[in-house]
């Protein structure tokens, strides 16, 4: 008799007790929403209803622990959700919980209880079309969880099935140049740039992905770093104590950290910021391409760094601290300028 999924996993559990469900879901083959309805009625409570309104109710809850990430990178932040607005499909959060959020993207959603060594874990957990995690929330110690209770009994589906989920669909060559690019024009239009919140419906029209983008521009406005310098603007941020702004997006969900880091742990792979309130968790083993970027503003130029993985699917962004109406950090381009001493790349080579 061939073993069901629930038991598939179980079995995969006992061989590796910390076995995270996304990796899971990835060694048997199956989505991780799909993994998780295994459990439905045993701690997992299939959600249903419009998740913009759900999301703009969370502020009842109090304090929680928002949880967006990607294949490389894992962003936790720690607050509550306040100024949440809905704009169509689209909604922001403009709290110490700073989300741009994508609801199209928010397909599944689930209640989670789970026993922990801290007692049980409460979470309220969204999934795209495909299954795959867009936005995580959890209770914390100072979560009402009779408020928690409330919210999920007003959005409990009426029939507690498994999703059905889509196949994923081709994804673009996120590395390709077009054969159409007028590299005049793009220029042209880069330096015309007004707003960084531009970058994006800039590179739409010129039907140009990121890297290619960089490649081709200029070194005036992108130059390529060792993979190595993402941590390093980390330690050197860290040290200076200086306040940074770091983007961590899935599919659905933007989520950004605004402030100092402090605890920096390298664990193998992993590189973690480890700060009350906030957490980073970046692999970067699968930093493939880190790129010092320039975007011309109203405020003058404004400098990020991106890192993006093999694919050119992007894991995270880098800026410092900045408002509309303010110029760039001096102490943001010192920390960029000893980064492009020691790790810009000529021809695949560190300087």
């Amino acid at each position: 008799m061939t073993a069901t999924l629930s038991e598939r996993w179980q079995a995969l559990q006992q061989q590796q007790p910390k076995l995270r469900i996304r990796t899971a879901a990835e060694q048997l083959g199956v989505s991780e929403a799909e993994l998780l309805a295994t459990r439905l009625g045993q701690g997992v409570t299939r959600l249903a209803g419009d998740f913009r309104h759900l999301i703009s109710e969370v502020e009842a809850l109090g304090e929680v622990m928002a949880l967006t990430r990607n294949d490389g990178m894992v962003h936790e932040k720690t607050g509550q959700y306040k100024d949440v607005s809905l704009h169509g499909q689209m909604g922001l959060a403009l709290g110490v919980i700073d989300l741009r959020l994508f609801f199209s993207r928010f397909v599944f959603g689930f209640a989670v209880s789970e026993e922990s060594g801290q007692g049980v874990r409460r979470s309220l957990q969204f999934f795209n079309a495909q299954g795959e995690a867009v936005h995580k929330i959890y209770a914390t110690a100072n979560t009402s969880i009779e408020q928690y209770q409330a919210l999920v009994e007003r959005y409990i589906a009426a029939e507690q099935l498994p999703p059905q989920v889509s196949v994923a669909e081709p994804k673009n060559d996120l590395l390709a140049v077009p054969e159409s690019l007028d590299l005049t024009q793009l220029r042209q239009d880069w330096s015309e740039l007004k707003d960084v919140h531009h970058f994006h419906a800039m590179l739409k029209k010129h039907t140009i992905e990121r890297i290619p983008a960089y490649q081709n521009i200029g070194p005036d406005y992108a130059q390529p770093l060792a993979v190595d310098a993402f941590e390093q603007a980390l330690v050197l941020a860290a040290e200076s104590q200086q306040p940074i702004m770091i983007f961590v997006g899935s599919e659905g969900v933007v989520q950004i950290h605004t402030g100092p880091v402090q605890k920096l742990l390298r664990t193998g792979d992993w590189f973690n910021v480890l700060d009350p309130g906030f957490n980073l968790h970046a692999n970067t083993a699968l930093i493939d391409q880190l790129w010092l970027v320039r975007k011309p503003t109203n405020d003058g130029i404004v400098t990020s760094l991106e890192a993006f993985d093999a694919s050119g699917n992007q894991l995270a962004l880098m800026f410092g601290e900045r408002h509309n109406g303010q110029a760039e950090r001096d102490d943001w381009r010192q920390l960029l300028n000893k980064l492009l001493a020691t790790h810009l790349l000529n021809d695949g080579v560190t300087a």
